[in-house]
């Protein structure tokens, strides 16, 4: 061949950029779009072998579509140089994409999962309901649970009102009780109206909270909503 030495530099350089990219700093997210077997790279992997870019820029927000484009040609003409380069020119252009997608939702990226990464639950049923076009099948178990878990807490705290004043004790065991349900229902209820859900990058700033508790009793709330909501999800198999 007699593409010499100029794109041997450029596989080069591609491969340095590929590994480069894993060192961007991580944010905490349910990821399972940066897995190689994940919509992101299914799609581009297609793209790639059919020279139609289209259809990925769905994925990346308008501004970073030059770069996405760019990278997406330099792959496209590295993969003609042999099955290795080919294999780095993928990886790269994937770790772009999906690093810009992981930025266009207010997330960072950490390096591309391999193949059969194990995926959140709610992730999983949400792909499935959308694959089948059956919305019950992520709204029925995640409904029913959120209500187990609204029913729980407030029959909880109806118990300890009734002791409250028996005691100092029994008083705090009710303030306990009470504060766990009313945190639960506002951060399910503010998940529900489309307030902390991802993508929104909402901090919480400028938010009235019930009775004058905190933003972080708020935030730990929500995040026992979706450990609790994922951990049924995990049995709804």
């Amino acid at each position: 061949m007699t593409h010499q030495p100029t794109s041997k530099l450029f596989l080069s350089l591609l491969a340095a950029a590929a590994l480069s990219l894993s060192a961007v700093i991580p944010t905490p997210a349910l990821a399972h779009c940066d897995a190689l077997d994940g919509p992101v790279v299914v799609e581009a992997r297609g793209a790639l072998e059919d020279g139609d870019i289209d259809p990925l820029l769905k994925w990346i927000a308008e501004k970073d579509e030059a770069e996405v484009r760019q990278a997406f040609e330099r792959a496209r003409t590295v993969r003609e140089l042999g099955e290795e380069a080919r294999e780095v020119a993928d990886q790269f252009f994937y770790e772009t994409l999906v690093r810009l997608h992981r930025a266009s939702e207010g997330e960072g990226f950490t390096g591309l999962k391999p193949v059969g990464t194990t995926v959140d639950a709610a992730l999983r049923l949400s792909d499935q309901a959308l694959e089948s076009g059956d919305a019950s099948i992520v709204v029925e178990p995640i409904t029913e649970h959120v209500r187990e878990g609204l029913a729980e807490r407030f029959e909880k705290a109806v118990e300890a009102k009734a002791h409250a004043m028996h005691s100092t004790e029994a008083g705090r065991e009710f303030v306990a009780a009470y504060v766990e349900l009313v945190h639960y229902a506002k951060a399910i209820h503010e998940m529900a109206s489309g307030h902390g859900v991802h993508g929104a990058h909402n901090t919480g700033a400028g938010h009235a909270d019930h009775g004058g508790h905190g933003g972080n009793h708020s935030m730990s709330s929500a995040s026992d909503a979706a450990a609790e909501s994922h951990h049924m999800a995990m049995h709804a198999e």
